[in-house]
C-alpha cells in the first residue's frame, strides 16, 4: 500500500510514537529530549487535497533525562508550561510527492506563537497489529529556528558561541491506529 491509498481517520498512538527534538548544547555535542504526553489524529479521503492532521503536545510533558534540564525547559525560560501548558500542529495541505512520502505543511504554535513549517514523513509501512488494529507508521523530521517561536533565553560561553543553538530539529516517529 501506499501513501495516496491511505483512507480513513487514524489517532496517534502515544505509547508507540515520539515526537522528539535535538539541538546543539555548548557547541560541541547534541541534547535531545521528547515529549511524552502527545495526542491527535490524521483523516484521509480519495484525495490528498482532503486530508488533515492536527496535533497536541504538552508541553510539560518534555523529558531530557535530566530533571534540571528539564525544570529549566518548564520555566519561563523556553516552554513557559504554567502559561503555555500546550503546543499545537494543524496542517493546511498535505502532498506525496513521491509513494512512500507524505509532505505535511501546517501551522506550529508554540507559546502562542504561530509559524508554518513542512515535515516529509517516510511511510515506514501497514500491518495489521494483533488486537486487530490497522496501523500505519510515519518517521520524518524538519529544523525550525527556536527563537522563532519565543524561545530565546541563552547564555554566552567564554570560549565563544552560545549555550544552546537555535537551531532545534524536531523528530517525529509515529503509530497511527485506523478508527473502526
Amino acid at each position: 500500500m501506499s501513501v495516496t491509498e491511505l483512507n480513513g481517520t487514524y489517532t496517534i498512538d502515544p505509547s508507540h510514537s515520539r515526537v522528539g527534538f535535538s539541538t546543539r548544547h555548548a557547541m560541541v555535542t547534541k541534547v535531545r529530549g521528547a515529549f511524552n504526553e502527545v495526542t491527535g489524529q490524521a483523516t484521509t479521503g480519495p484525495n490528498l487535497e482532503d486530508a488533515s492532521v492536527e496535533v497536541t503536545i504538552q508541553t510539560g510533558s518534555v523529558d531530557t533525562r535530566s530533571a534540571d534540564r528539564d525544570g529549566h525547559l518548564k520555566s519561563a525560560d523556553f516552554f513557559d508550561v504554567e502559561q503555555y501548558p500546550e503546543m499545537t500542529f494543524r496542517s493546511t495541505e498535505v502532498t506525496a510527492p513521491d509513494a512512500e512520502t507524505l509532505r505535511v505543511t501546517g501551522d506550529l504554535t508554540i507559546k502562542d506563537v504561530t509559524r508554518p513549517v513542512t515535515v516529509d514523513f517516510e511511510y515506514a509501512g501497514a500491518a495489521q497489529d494483533p488486537f486487530g488494529n490497522d496501523r500505519v507508521g510515519f518517521e520524518g523530521s524538519t529544523v525550525v529556528n527556536r527563537k522563532d517561536f519565543g524561545l530565546t533565553w541563552n547564555a554566552a560561553l567564554e570560549t565563544g558561541g552560545v549555550l544552546v543553538s537555535e537551531k532545534a530539529t524536531l523528530e517525529f516517529e509515529i503509530s497511527l491506529i485506523k478508527a473502526a
